[in-house]
């Protein structure tokens, strides 16, 4: 069964690594600074702090995730097509990698900021999960 979700579950792989990856990132970054507490970002910090930045990209990852790592997980035990849920997860997951590279890059406060339309792509993304485990959900009736 899941042999034929290779592509999905390699891009839920890449979206996982990815976060992990901005783990680091943001521990590395607040280690180096020459006052920091363990675990705490200084709420002095804002967007032309590379410590807030990495610090905001790892955190909105978390605050994502979960939101389009389950519905994808449903719809591979539901059944879904392969084809539409692996471009749904590579999508997903190429739009939080372009995310995150321009958090890490861009220093501004401005709203919307180039990121903010990769973090869309992602959230169309996460709709389409949910409709798809939902219409395999009540289509296997």
């Amino acid at each position: 069964m899941f042999t034929v979700y290779t592509y999905s579950i390699a891009g839920l792989l890449v979206i996982s690594f990815t976060v992990f990856v901005q783990n680091i990132v943001a521990a590395v970054a607040h280690r180096k600074q020459s006052h920091y507490i363990p675990g705490k970002v200084s709420e002095d910090l804002s967007h032309n702090s590379f410590v807030f930045r990495s610090h905001r990209t790892f955190h909105n990852s978390l605050e994502n995730i979960h939101q389009f790592t389950l519905p994808a997980l449903l719809c591979i035990f539901l059944g879904a097509s392969t084809t539409l849920l692996a471009i749904l997860v590579w999508s997903f997951a190429l739009s939080r990698i372009a995310h995150m590279a321009l958090y890490y890059a861009i220093v501004t406060e401005k709203n919307p900021s180039p990121r903010s339309y990769f973090y869309m792509i992602g959230t169309v993304c996460t709709f389409g999960a949910y409709g798809l485990a939902l219409l395999n959900l009540f289509s296997n009736f």
